[in-house]
């Protein structure tokens, strides 16, 4: 018996050792990996039809590469340099801009005292340009490292093509491991799915969805550095609550001070049909789905930006959403809607007592 329990503690402190071996291993590039699986699971419904047209697993894998690489690199190789001059330009602008005068404008009350009009001014001065300061860090970083960035997403790409082939062996290697029976594994996996779904669809990809909904208005009505203002809008869409609004009513306000009145309407306009996405599209794409609660979300997401940078934007909600699915196989108990919000008509092992 003591022999048979030091045969267990000795194999569990090994594969613990080697676990945290292998973490730092893989440390430098595991980002890369995790962005890897994440986009694979978004090509995977295209997978498995362009594989059952094509009848090649391989074939359907690299073409789908193909595709991605286009995605990724096609706007960058055109859009760039825009991207670079704009920045710049606002970097610079940013540096000799009077915020104060047209905000006394619009409100003239808040800004009646001249030591209250410099301390917000200070304080508006300081956010702008720390702002500029960090996209400009952020493109000088990229340039500094291109070399270590071309062997991440060469390491991405080639994961990518991995898990497209292989998913299902991968998911069936996973649910392996997990110490549960085979039904609460298949709901567990099906849960982990529909709701990993509602967060990349239903958040982000509406997000994006909407930031690049306002560019559109932004490039018709030629407001200023439109391309840099859309990444903004594009970045901030993905966020419950702060959305797209915190980028177009600023620009609005700017074109009604500037006297440009049909042109602040425009881009209202597109604005109002960004924000509408979200109640009417979204609804549609998520309807049948597990989703988080807005809240977790935006926790998940303020939480992972310190913590994995962009990337933890996705990663966040994710991190939160599969540890609450957990916590319910061990509570045995109807979820909490206010946590999980299940689709309706449905039951699985979350809503069973």
């Amino acid at each position: 018996m003591d022999k048979e329990y030091f045969r267990k503690i000795s194999s569990i402190g090994i594969i613990l050792i080697l676990l945290v071996l292998l973490f730092f291993l893989i440390k430098p590039i595991l980002l890369s990996i995790i962005v890897a699986i994440i986009l694979a699971f978004l090509f995977s419904p295209l997978y498995e039809k362009l594989a059952k047209f094509l009848k090649s697993k391989n074939l359907s894998a690299f073409l789908l590469c193909i595709l991605l690489l286009t995605i990724i690199f096609v706007p960058i190789w055109f859009f760039g340099p825009t991207l670079i001059n704009q920045s710049i330009k606002i970097y610079f602008k940013s540096q000799q801009m009077d915020f104060v005068t047209p905000l006394q404008k619009i409100f003239p009350s808040l800004f009646a005292s001249e030591v209250s009009s410099k301390e917000i001014g200070s304080a508006i001065y300081s956010f702008v340009t720390n702002l500029t300061n960090s996209i400009m860090n952020s493109f000088s970083d990229l340039i500094r490292n291109f070399p270590r960035f071309f062997l991440q997403s060469l390491v991405a790409f080639f994961v990518f093509f991995i898990a497209l082939k292989e998913q299902k062996t991968i998911v069936n290697y996973f649910k392996s491991l997990l110490p549960f029976s085979k039904e609460i594994k298949n709901e567990l996996i099906k849960s982990s799915k529909e709701i990993t779904t509602s967060v990349l669809y239903g958040q982000i990809f509406i997000g994006v969805l909407q930031g690049l909904l306002v560019g559109i208005g932004f490039f018709i009505f030629k407001v200023p550095n439109y391309l840099f203002l859309t990444i903004i809008a594009c970045l901030l869409g993905v966020i419950p609550i702060i959305g797209t609004s915190i980028v177009w009513i600023p620009v609005m306000i700017y074109l009604i001070v500037k006297g440009n009145l049909s042109l602040a309407i425009g881009v209202a306009c597109f604005g109002l049909l960004a924000s509408g996405i979200d109640t009417f599209v979204k609804p549609v794409i998520i309807s049948k789905k597990t989703m988080l609660h807005p809240a977790l979300i935006l926790i998940g997401m303020v939480g992972g930006l310190s913590l994995f940078g962009i990337l933890g934007v996705i990663l966040g909600p994710l991190i939160i959403a599969y540890l609450l699915i957990i916590l319910e196989i061990y509570r045995d108990k109807k979820t909490p809607e206010i946590f999980i919000q299940k689709p309706k008509l449905k039951r699985n092992f979350l809503n069973k007592k």
